[in-house]
């Protein structure tokens, strides 16, 4: 007898009336019109079966802290990284995890089974990063979570930033990061690219940087970050996050920046929410979105995610743990309108930063793990029109959340009594 059987499911790629059978926590068949004994059995009813969201950038460890000790007034990066700063002195490792717990049950409620979060490796005494691997261990069974040892006040600007992003790496944290656009200057900005490259690579691990989050077109750190991936053979291996500046850049540049970064096979991940929110904030009229080129960068054959950054920090008000919230907001400012760019953004929040991460048995193929989340929509475009409600998320096979779908009484006369908001259906 099989463990669950999912049947009349619509699946991002198209394929409808699909039936979805598991067995121990794994897909065990994926075909049209499957009936077989299981101990829960779904009728999906249409709608979309996707496998889980996967935010490819975030901070976990500042995540519900709006407020504390003050609201950043201006807006800016710069203030929030301030704010912050005045934050860290006042972190208890018991209030670091039950943020990052409550905001991993936010997560789940999502369909939000994967995230990798940057942790400030800035402060010698890593409180940060001994609370974020604890919430690691807790909510294993039921996210991956994912560290990356983030130098936030620079690893050349800050005395002992190296050493404590080293020490970091050796407590667990998996991916080495970077923020060279905070470093003193363009030079050490560039040596702090080098040196966290030279580290993963002899140490064996993935790098995501934080890169030119900034809206000077002078900041080309991306360029170095492409290059060191080529030098020390790295491709596939290498992140790029927010890279806000090639919006602004010279177009002759970009079109020999590109290319660089193709050939190093970079990731690439914008924070739609975040990017438009922060960037821009030094102009009058007319306005820079901030967000850096997707569809060119797709089109190059690049990898790229939409990640959710911040919620309820001192960079963000807002947020509620919702990558379809980031997709919506990327496909608006990227103008990816088309049934095939939607489509695209939806990968971004899917299937896309799955690859950045390296997950392993991700999908909906037999074989993968069932991780797997039912949508109150019928196709990617609608959910990401609807932000749709996830009637039904299976963590391994075992249902972790649910919400009922989102229907509205009415009493006006001579019209339905309900009405569900699903629209007419487009690919």
């Amino acid at each position: 007898m099989l463990d669950l059987l999912i049947h009349d499911a619509t699946l991002p790629d198209g394929r409808q009336h699909m039936s979805v059978a598991v067995q121990a926590g794994r897909i065990a068949e994926v075909t049209q019109g499957l009936r077989a004994p299981a101990h829960q059995t779904v009728d999906a009813g249409g709608m979309l079966l996707s496998p889980p969201f996967v935010d490819a950038h975030f901070h976990l460890d500042s995540a519900l802290s709006y407020g504390q000790p003050r609201v950043n007034e201006s807006g800016t990066l710069l203030e929030g990284i301030a704010l912050w700063g005045e934050l860290k002195p006042t972190l208890t490792h018991e209030a670091i995890v039950e943020r990052a717990l409550a905001y991993c049950d936010w997560a789940v409620a999502r369909g939000l089974l994967a995230i990798r979060s940057h942790v400030d490796t800035s402060d010698p005494s890593l409180l940060t990063v001994r609370a974020l691997l604890d919430v690691k261990a807790r909510v294993a069974p039921y996210l991956d979570l994912q560290l990356v040892a983030f130098p936030q006040d620079g690893v050349l600007r800050r005395p002992g930033g190296l050493d404590s992003l080293t020490r970091a790496l050796d407590l667990g944290v998996e991916v080495v990061g970077g923020i060279p656009h905070f470093e003193r200057t363009m030079a050490q900005g560039g040596e702090s690219v080098r040196l966290l490259c030279e580290l993963a690579a002899e140490r064996g691990l993935r790098v995501d940087m934080h890169c030119d989050e900034t809206d000077d077109p002078l900041s080309r750190h991306v360029e170095t970050l492409a290059a060191e991936t080529v030098r020390l053979g790295l491709q596939g291996r290498v992140t790029g996050s927010h890279l806000t500046s090639m919006h602004s850049m010279d177009n002759y540049y970009v079109s020999k920046l590109i290319p660089l970064m193709a050939e190093a096979q970079l990731g690439v991940v914008a924070n739609p929410l975040i990017n438009i929110t922060l960037q821009g904030r030094h102009d009058t009229y007319p306005k820079r979105r901030g967000m850096t080129r997707v569809p060119e960068l797709m089109a190059a054959g690049l990898t790229v995610a939409f990640g959710h950054d911040c919620v309820m920090d001192p960079w963000y008000g807002g947020g509620s743990a919702d990558l379809l919230e980031s997709a919506h907001m990327g496909l608006h400012v990227a103008q990816m309108t088309s049934q095939s760019a939607m489509r695209q953004c939806f990968d971004a929040v899917t299937v896309n930063p799955a690859r950045l991460l390296g997950l392993e048995g991700y999908g909906i193929t037999p074989g993968c793990h069932a991780d797997l989340v039912l949508l109150h929509a019928r196709n990617p475009a609608e959910a990401i029109r609807l932000r749709a409600t996830r009637l039904a998320v299976w963590r391994r096979g075992r249902q972790v959340a649910s919400s009922p779908a989102p229907v509205a009484q009415l009493t006006l006369p001579g019209r339905p009594q309900q009405v569900g908001f699903l629209g007419a259906s487009c690919g």
